[in-house]
Formats: structure tokens, C-alpha cells, sequence
């Protein structure tokens, strides 16, 4: 089963709205941000902050590409689209849905 991947600005509801479909559907659901932080022990800001945003960027990435999820639903970060292999792995298995706020 493919996964269900979100994308979308900050504040466009991934997390939140991926919770919900994950429960609905019944699927593991995946925050990449968290995992992010959970890895580097550091709240987001504070990653770009002591390391800047390229790196920052580099870190998400990996995290995206280290991730070898199967039918479940993703929250990426708001930059997650910013590094084109991380998103060409989500695309591999999963089906990219983006959040759009005006």
C-alpha cells in the first residue's frame, strides 16, 4: 500500500489533519519533523539557528531519504519540497497531497 504524503507551507495543517486521516484510515502515521528532532535532540528552530538553514535543510533531507515508511500517512516539514531527491524518495511510494491555505 502506497503511503500518503503531505506537503504544504507551515501552518497548512499537515500534522494536524495527518493524525485525523492516519486514525480514519487506519494507517501508521509519520512526522518528519519530529523525527527531525527526536534525532538531533533540538526543537527545529533551534537546529536552524546553531546550524543555519542550508544545513538545516541538508538534516530534513536525510531524514526524508532514511525513512523507509509502507501505507502510512507523512507529514513532511514546509521545506521538505526544497531538496528534490527527498521528495523524488517520497514520490517513490507514496502520493503526494498538497495542503493549500490561502
Amino acid at each position: 500500500m502506497k503511503n500518503m504524503v503531505l506537503i504544504g507551507m507551515p501552518g497548512a495543517g499537515k500534522s494536524s489533519l495527518g493524525v485525523i486521516l492516519a486514525k480514519t484510515l487506519n494507517m501508521p502515521f509519520v512526522d518528519t519533523d519530529l523525527m527531525i528532532q527526536e534525532k538531533e535532540n533540538k526543537l527545529l528552530q533551534e537546529i536552524i539557528e546553531e546550524k543555519g538553514l542550508e544545513k538545516f535543510l541538508s538534516i530534513e533531507a536525510e531524514a526524508i531519504l532514511d525513512l523507509n515508511a509502507q501505507g502510512s500517512v507523512i507529514a513532511t516539514g514546509g521545506s521538505a519540497i526544497f531538496r528534490r531527491e527527498a521528495m523524488e524518495h517520497l514520490k517513490a511510494n507514496g502520493v503526494i497531497i498538497y495542503l493549500k491555505l490561502p
